[in-house]
């Protein structure tokens, strides 16, 4: 029988993996999604995530895309109190720190290390607004509790469990190899007022026969006294729900789709906001390349598509560094399609300045020279979501901005949107309308403007399935997955 959580106020769980990549994201994603259709409020919580795939949130901040997405499964609107501490990696100044929405600043590692106990205290704010008016609150750490050298200060993982008074499952991956070792090697590291808030672990990504790891459960409880609430099988379609690590994008289009439209995205060392791939990458008729460093821009792509950054300049000179500038300009001059979104748009211009180093060391640097405008870093930080038309085509538009700086010049005399509620021109084209670039994130994810994209690239059969519907109905599935393969009982017992 399913425990009643409405009779108390807000209950809690927290989900500590055994390292990075374990798939706690996705778990409390599918618990989000179970437990909301059975009428519970449930909300997502993670007190410190590090990523540069974010979302602009209602409330007009950003948190971690994982949170975005657990929010969505949850069936609840994005708060910044989700995620109230993000930090967005950059390059030798550390990583920007954005708290309960907004930026605070940067720091470098160590730095970031000596403010965590300062940061404390709005993280336990936001988990009391987030708890408040919940039945369930899923609280997802980050990295792994094991990383006891960092343990002082600790807001991630077990720090943030101790002060809220928050009971924890382990989540590890059995794919990557180890994960006796990882189960137990993470208790035993922990000290006892720390193994006494766990409640159990769950083993994730299984491939095969379950029966097979009964004997690795009887020696993790006689090394721990764990209970296993849960060997849960690989989810082959969480491919298609967007991804927070840009690991994620490992190999992606390695296998080519054959008589597509191709798509050529180069793998930027700082890249951001890479789920605008997503809808992409998951159309039949669409092959999209993530271009590791070192291989070269294929040739025969149809598009090349430079994506967002959290450190432009850098970046702009590691895609110089890879020789990828010369193969975009010849790309360019063949007529193939170039298309610059945030970061990237900013690249596609004749020069870039960071006089204050935002994004890294104050520089400045020439561009590629494909779109007449210059982008001056600076200013306030644009979070919003946005509506209005694609200027080429008429298709409706919708997305958000999340961006530091201002991009003007003669290029932005041919807009590539115009946005609500004032027709505001947005973006830029090129004379002959092969170069394109703009600030918006989320344009594809809108089936019609998909589908007017593509057809105007290739000719073809795009958006026969609606994105949001294929997002909507993998978040389902996952539940039902968790649902068939968890102990329910005794994951419901573990709330605190």
């Amino acid at each position: 029988m399913a425990v009643d959580f409405r009779r108390a106020s807000a209950r809690a769980l927290m989900f500590q993996g055994t390292g990075s990549d374990v798939g706690k994201s996705l778990v409390v994603a599918g618990l989000c999604r179970l437990f909301a259709r059975r009428g519970l409020a449930v909300r997502p919580f993670k007190p410190q995530n590090m990523s540069n795939n974010a979302a602009v949130t209602s409330d007009g901040g950003e948190i971690g895309r994982a949170q975005a997405m657990q929010a969505r499964a949850a069936r609840q609107p994005l708060t910044v109190h989700m995620n109230p501490v993000l930090l967005k990696p950059q390059t030798d100044i550390g990583a920007q720190v954005v708290v309960q929405g907004r930026v605070r600043g940067n720091a470098k590692a160590r730095d970031y290390h000596a403010l965590k106990p300062e940061l404390l205290a709005a993280v336990l704010d936001s988990f009391r607004i987030v708890s408040d008016g919940a039945d369930l609150v899923l609280v997802e750490g980050a990295g792994s509790p094991a990383e006891v050298n960092l343990r002082d200060g600790d807001i991630a993982n077990m720090g943030f469990a101790e002060a809220a008074d928050v009971p924890v499952v382990l989540v590890a991956d059995i794919d990557r190899g180890g994960v006796i070792a990882a189960v137990v090697g993470t208790w035993e590291l922990l000290p006892e007022n720390e193994r006494a808030r766990i409640r159990g672990y769950v083993i994730n990504k299984f491939r095969g026969d379950a029966s097979l790891f009964d004997d690795g459960i009887r020696i993790i409880a006689r090394r721990t006294g764990l209970t296993c609430l849960g060997v849960i099988p690989h989810f082959p379609a969480a491919r298609r729900l967007p991804a927070e690590d840009a690991m994620a994008l490992d190999g992606l289009g390695a296998s080519r789709k054959e008589g597509t439209l191709r798509i050529a995205v180069p793998r930027l060392p700082r890249i951001a906001n890479f789920d605008d791939l997503d809808p992409l990458a998951a159309e039949d008729g669409v092959d999209l390349t993530i271009v590791p460093p070192g291989a070269a821009l294929p040739g025969d792509a149809d598009m090349i598509l430079l994506p967002g950054s959290k450190a432009t300049l850098a970046d702009l000179a590691a895609l110089r560094a890879e020789g990828w500038d010369i193969d975009i300009l010849a790309h360019a001059r063949r007529g193939g399609l170039v298309v610059g979104l945030c970061g990237g748009y900013q690249m596609l211009g004749t020069r870039i300045a960071d006089p204050d180093g935002i994004e890294g060391a104050p520089g400045a640097a020439v561009g590629l020279g494909l779109l007449d405008v210059e982008t001056v870093m600076g200013g306030d930080k644009a979070l919003a979501p946005v509506t209005g038309k694609d200027a080429v085509w008429g298709a409706p538009v919708e997305g958000y901005e999340m961006h530091i700086g201002r991009t003007i010049g003669a290029g932005t005399a041919r807009p590539w949107l115009t946005l609500d509620p004032d027709g505001r021109a947005e973006g830029a084209r090129s004379a002959d309308g092969r170069v394109m670039g703009a600030y918006v994130h989320g344009l594809f994810a809108l089936d019609g403007f998909r589908r007017a994209f593509l057809s105007h690239i290739k000719e073809g059969r795009y958006a026969a399935a609606a994105y949001d519907v294929m997002v909507e109905e993998t978040l389902d599935a996952l539940a039902d997955h968790l649902a068939a393969h968890l102990d329910m009982a005794a994951l419901e017992a573990a709330f605190g």
